[in-house]
């Protein structure tokens, strides 16, 4: 699947798609509360109200950089809270080749936050150790996030996540810490729009007069824009998240902006309009 904003590609590689078993992630979005919401379907959601979600990474290419958003899990890692995430062995690699981009010739890594399903591709286990999977990129992490996780001790689940896919490419001397505004290169530039953790961000897109957004996780799913109350369990603070989504939304509605959603499957993108009181996501 793969996009053209002016002179760029936004292209998607699939690592996970699955269907249901998201409550966990978004309690609120009962089927009862689904199947109203007619839009998700067959897209976002089955026939039953259940929720499709996809982990994914998007591949931007500029006129002179080659950039991942996001790296998705990761082969062999272990740790996660999430059991099925732990041992994954995916074609993840072959597949962004088969799309054009090997791994060698990736410039530029950024990670809208860090956490496990946004970082698991930064490292590759070769030989018992963790090592740089983009050996000539620079990882771009966000100073406030940084800072923030490597400064927490009470979660066991996250020091695994800094130890095999973080901390391994801070030692090898390619992560930069950048600001929530950092602008990346002539199209490229990140948003802040904080909530789901402190230093969260979104990547804006502009050439040639058009315009694209990587969302990161300041929505989860699409039945956010309809519910842009509903926050996240995974959300760092729910109550700033459901502001920077409410302000989001309102700013994006009826603009000329390709939403590309991080976790949103099926055609994973489109443009915010007006409904009624709410959202909703439109081709």
């Amino acid at each position: 699947m793969r996009w053209h904003i002016g002179k760029v590609t936004v292209t998607k590689i699939v690592e996970l798609e699955v269907t249901g078993g998201s409550r966990f992630l978004l309690p609120q979005a009962t089927y009862d509360e689904i199947r109203p919401i007619g839009w998700l379907y067959p897209d976002f959601a089955d026939q039953h109200g259940q929720l499709k979600m996809s982990v994914h990474a998007l591949m931007v290419e500029t006129p002179d950089r080659r950039i991942i958003v996001d790296t998705c899990l990761g082969n062999d890692k272990e740790g996660r809270r999430i059991p099925s995430w732990n041992r994954l062995q995916t074609s993840f690699l072959a597949d962004l080749a088969a799309a054009g981009y090997a791994r060698e010739t990736i410039d530029t890594i950024v990670c809208t936050h860090l956490h496990v399903d946004h970082v698991g591709w930064n490292t590759m286990l070769v030989e018992g150790r963790w090592v740089p999977t983009f050996p000539n990129a620079r990882y771009l992490m966000g100073r406030i996030e940084y800072r923030h996780w490597t400064s927490q001790h009470d979660r066991d689940d996250m020091r695994a996540v800094l130890a095999d896919s973080v901390t391994p490419v801070s030692e090898a001397g390619l992560v930069d810490l950048v600001e929530t505004e950092h602008r990346i290169c002539d199209e490229i530039s990140l948003v802040p729009t904080p909530g789901h953790t402190p230093g969260h961000v979104s990547l804006r897109i502009a050439s040639n007069g058009e315009e694209a957004l990587i969302t990161g996780d300041f929505m989860h799913h699409p039945c956010q824009i309809a519910r842009p109350h509903w926050s996240s369990t995974a959300d760092s603070d729910p109550d700033l998240a459901r502001t920077t989504r409410e302000a989001m939304l309102t700013g994006l509605a009826g603009a000329p902006v390709l939403v590309i959603g991080t976790h949103f499957a099926g055609r994973t993108a489109g443009h915010i309009v007006g409904d009624g009181s709410s959202f909703r996501f439109a081709r």
